[in-house]
């Protein structure tokens, strides 16, 4: 052994030992570059004296300065769990310390310990929607933190991974086939050529910055009830780099081969509420080939485990393995988009039905929901749960609020994308605006409005609670009186259970 692994065997043991943290029991995780111990209610993660082509960890220094990183990079995505960069040194009597007062020998990043248990990949089950929503809410004050980059680097790296992985899937042919192989890399290759001006653009607007990188389940924790991203890249400025969107990307991938297509869409339609970015809808056309590469990425990564695992493990791992590139060959050929209204009085269940369809609709991850009460919200600069005055509800306003309906429903599915625009639609004149929009991009419209009666109305208007809606009992009735023209949308009798006008809707829809 070299001097530089003979150190690190003493550390690593070091830190192994229950005496080293007072008498807590002590927790090892190794991974190829790491090895990280609990304790207590601590973590030290030492970086392994490695060198990779994407990593160089192998003297000292550079280990020092990857911890410093780590520490710069991780404690704005998660104050409450990265304390400090701290010295293993060599005291005067020859025994190592944490933070004593010798010549240091290794570094680790210090953290507060969480639950190992409470990672989103152990709690996968428990992601209910307002789980998902939070998530949402996260990435997307993550991302407004983030700082843009000179796009031009990441950009040719994404098209670089498209040869690297065809490669590492070539030499893996007993789990990928080679006609399969190649038939991916093709169609991702074209992709990534259709795409690339997109990129361009999306760079100059400052949306390829530096991201969390490796946005999975299993680097969020959920501490206090609230998700905590943690562990992005800080290796490599080029892995740590990219579009925002290819950034969420890894995380809807994770939810989707998960079969969690619902948490997968909450997720979404939260993301783009919350980020409020325009140039995103147009964004949109690069998703397929985001999640194509994020499933690629994992499909490679896993089917590499079998090179260390047991013989009896091995086909459970390629058959995981296959099932993200079963999944990339699925995202990259998305399905066609569709462009959905949902319209209806106030209380016939337009939201929740939106949200019901929404899963369904594709291209993965299922269609963005644009709605009218957020919209408007969001012009006047107030959140979505408080009330606006009646002034907000003139003729001139609610023009306008339609119009922005329509031009972003337009822009969404001219990017490839499935779009349910939720609105009351109660004039003719809105409802020609959307065909109109759905015309020049080159779909088709269905319309759909839903039916119930006064009392069901009243009793789910007055049931809300924490919603984007301002629509009151009076609202209601003064609704009654509406000349809703001639209606050509498919009508929906919502006066049932949200499943049933659901099933009728997709009935419908079908």
């Amino acid at each position: 052994m070299n001097d530089v692994t003979d150190r690190q065997d003493e550390v690593l043991a070091f830190l192994a030992e229950p005496a080293t943290h007072s008498g807590h029991a002590v927790k090892r995780i190794d991974t190829h570059a790491a090895s990280v111990f609990l304790a207590g209610d601590r973590v030290l993660k030492i970086k392994r004296a490695v060198r990779f082509p994407f990593l160089d960890y192998s003297t000292l220094d550079k280990r020092k300065a990857a911890c410093e990183a780590e520490l710069a990079v991780n404690a704005p995505y998660a104050p409450e769990i990265y304390r400090r960069v701290v010295a293993i040194t060599r005291q005067a009597n020859g025994a190592l310390a944490i933070g004593g007062d010798g010549p240091p020998v290794e570094w680790a990043v210090e953290m507060q310990r969480f639950d190992e248990q409470r990672t989103l990949d152990h709690l996968a089950g428990e992601i209910d929607d307002a789980l998902a929503d939070s998530l949402g809410h996260a990435v997307a004050a993550a991302h407004a933190r983030a700082q843009p980059v000179e796009p031009k680097p990441w950009i040719a790296a994404l098209g670089s991974y498209i040869d690297e992985h065809a490669t590492a899937f070539r030499e893996r042919s007993q789990v990928f086939p080679r006609i399969e192989v190649d038939a991916l890399a093709c169609d991702t290759r074209a992709a990534y050529d259709r795409i690339v001006p997109l990129l361009q653009e999306r760079g100059r607007r400052g949306l390829i910055r530096r991201i969390h990188g490796d946005l999975h389940l299993g680097n969020i924790a959920l501490i206090h009830g609230k998700p905590v991203l943690f562990d992005a890249i800080e290796f490599s400025d080029i892995i740590a780099s990219g579009d925002v969107l290819y950034d969420l990307a890894f995380l809807l991938m994770d939810l989707l081969e998960r079969r969690l297509a619902v948490a997968a869409n909450i997720v979404f339609n939260r993301y783009l509420n919350e980020s409020r970015r325009i140039e995103d809808l147009d964004g949109l056309a690069a998703l397929p080939l985001f999640l194509t590469i994020r499933a690629c990425i994992r499909a490679m990564v896993t089917a590499a485990r079998m090179d260390r695992a047991a013989a009896a493990d091995r086909p459970a791992i390629a058959k995981s393995a296959q099932a993200y590139f079963d999944f990339a060959k699925w995202a990259i050929a998305p399905a066609q988009p569709a462009f959905v209204a949902v319209g209806g009085l106030s209380g016939t269940g337009k939201t929740r039905l939106a949200r019901m369809l929404a899963p369904g609709i594709g291209p993965m991850p299922g269609a963005v929901i644009v709605r009218s009460d957020v919209e408007r919200k969001a012009l006047f600069g107030i959140g979505e749960t408080e009330r606006l005055p009646e002034q907000a509800y003139t003729a001139a306003v609610n023009a306008r609020i339609y119009a922005m309906l329509a031009d972003k429903a337009r822009r969404i599915v001219a990017a490839g994308h499935g779009v349910i625009a939720d609105a009351v639609f109660a004039q003719p004149v809105e409802r020609a605006e959307l065909a109109a929009a759905a015309k020049a991009a080159g779909v088709p419209l269905h319309g759909l409005f839903l039916t119930a009666n006064l009392q069901a109305r009243l009793a789910r208007v007055g049931a809300r609670r924490s919603d984007a809606s301002d629509a009151t009992a009076d609202v209601a009735r003064a609704q009654e009186n509406y000349d809703l023209g001639s209606l050509d949308w498919r009508l929906i009798d919502a006066s049932g259970t949200p499943e049933e006008t659901a099933a009728t809707a997709r009935a419908a829809l079908d």
